[in-house]
């Protein structure tokens, strides 16, 4: 999903539940979640509070509604470079980290949704909390698999390497830590997985 800034006057000729995710989306990575208010939502998605308590029972609802959708799009991300390198793991592995590199640039104003969430949303229980953690434990598993078809060694411990050098990449983004970020990135993945 694109935030409506970079499409105007799309607001109005979406469907109104649309609408109010692209207003949502745009409002909670530019301010973030606990800033943002239905009221401001509701402006933004140029639409009413009770419209969006109509399509979503909270506001919670709403932003796990969004981070689920966010969460498609990553889980679509390994769909295709299963589907573009089928039977080769580490062409896979390499594209999934090409993915988050080619990402970084959009990144490095407001950082990675999830991470940005979870720093939002302390409580365990919360219905965002439980989307982010789902996605997190379904996206690791994905990546072991693809490990463990490359045939790595220690498949779930080179998992780990990469998972911790894809977020560390984008938080490193976020904060302007570390020039160049997306090739190095690339380095360091090819370098675990090797030739």
């Amino acid at each position: 999903m694109t935030s409506t800034a970079a499409r105007p006057g799309r607001v109005a000729k979406l469907p109104p539940r649309e609408r109010i995710l692209d207003a949502a989306e745009e409002l909670f990575q530019r301010e973030g979640i606990q800033r943002v208010g239905v009221q401001a939502i509701a402006e933004r998605a140029e639409t009413t509070k009770m419209a969006i308590y109509r399509h979503f029972e909270t506001k919670d609802a709403l932003v796990a509604e969004w981070l689920r959708i966010l969460a498609a799009e990553y889980q679509a991300a390994f769909d295709r470079v299963e589907a573009e390198h089928p039977g080769r793991p580490r062409e896979q592995i390499l594209g999934l980290a090409r993915f988050i590199a080619d990402g970084l640039p959009s990144l490095s104003y407001r950082g990675c949704p999830f991470i940005n969430s979870l720093a939002e949303l302390p409580d365990r229980s919360h219905p965002a909390r439980q989307v982010i953690e789902e996605h997190k434990s379904r996206q690791t598993r994905r990546l072991v698999g693809m490990c463990t078809e490359a045939g790595l060694p220690d498949p779930e411990q080179v998992a780990a390497q990469i998972t911790f050098v894809l977020e560390g990449a984008q938080v490193s983004t976020q904060n302007g830590s570390v020039d160049r970020a997306g090739g190095r990135l690339m380095r360091i993945v090819e370098a675990l997985v090797g030739p």
